[in-house]
């Protein structure tokens, strides 16, 4: 029985059923994982702060923990604080619509963040009334909770995770941080474009559908699939390739990820 059946049983509907469940195939567990508030939703505010901050006084104090993080000079550790935040931010929209057509609107008023947890860089939860935008065969369609809203179809839905994660939430936290270090929108875009790839191919085993197609998707409303390749790889699987850097090896300690554009230089 899938997530979403099983709600029409219960008497509360759990808008991020789908996600969390998802979450706990891919890491075993939804309640420890590193970067996200357990189960995502956070319900005591007391230490979280919106992400809307980040792009104004709260920005030192992203880019000071990954210079402490990784030992690394000021425009490698905007870099990799990017590649990191836009990862864990886009992962619960990501699941959301591969696993069900279910996409939680992750503005920037309506995530959150904390610094406090050495196992992550940043922790990010949602607000318990984050909206979430569904089809109209959806049970939460007809649940009456006032923060979903209902779209005609996969076109609209692709709107609204690009409108809430894109426009209102990482482009404004792009421009901080591209008049802050010598980045270029390119190379951060990168980044993201990788990220929410590596969502959907670490999830494969437990989503239906194409990673392909879903990826070509999801890039595509963003505006980023000429940033990444998806090339065969071992055992039939596929990997990312991607077209641009993270500057991860300019580290003390460089490290060259998986599918870096440097080891195709």
């Amino acid at each position: 029985m899938t997530s979403i059946t099983m709600e029409l049983t219960q008497i509360r509907p759990r808008p991020l059923a789908p996600v969390t469940a998802t979450l706990r195939a891919m890491f075993g567990t939804s309640t420890e994982v590193p970067g996200l508030a357990p189960d995502l939703v956070v319900r005591d505010l007391a230490g979280w702060t919106p992400t809307a901050r980040l792009a104004d006084v709260h920005l030192d104090t992203l880019l000071d923990a990954a210079r402490r993080r990784w030992s690394a000079q000021p425009h490698a550790a905007a870099a990799l604080a990017w590649k990191s935040y836009t990862y864990w931010l886009a992962l619960p929209a990501v699941l959301g619509w591969a696993s069900a057509r279910r996409v939680p609107l992750l503005t920037a008023t309506d995530t959150l963040m904390r610094f406090d947890d050495p196992r992550a860089l940043i922790t990010l939860g949602l607000r318990p009334d984050i909206p979430v935008a569904v089809l109209p065969h959806d049970p939460l369609a007809i649940s009456g909770l006032s923060q979903v809203k209902v779209v005609a179809d996969e076109d609209a839905l692709l709107t609204e995770f690009r409108r809430s994660l894109l426009d209102q939430h990482l482009i404004p936290l792009l421009d901080a941080l591209h008049g802050r270090v010598r980045l270029g929108k390119r190379t951060l875009l990168g980044s993201l474009a990788s990220g929410v790839a590596y969502g959907v191919l670490r999830s494969a085993d437990a989503v239906p559908g194409s990673s392909a197609e879903t990826i070509d998707r999801l890039l595509g409303t963003l505006g980023v699939r000429d940033l990444i390749d998806l090339n065969p790889g071992r055992q039939g699987k596929l990997e990312v390739q991607r077209k641009t850097c993270c500057l991860a090896f300019t580290l003390p300690r460089p490290k060259v990820c998986p599918g870096c554009c440097i080891k195709t230089a």
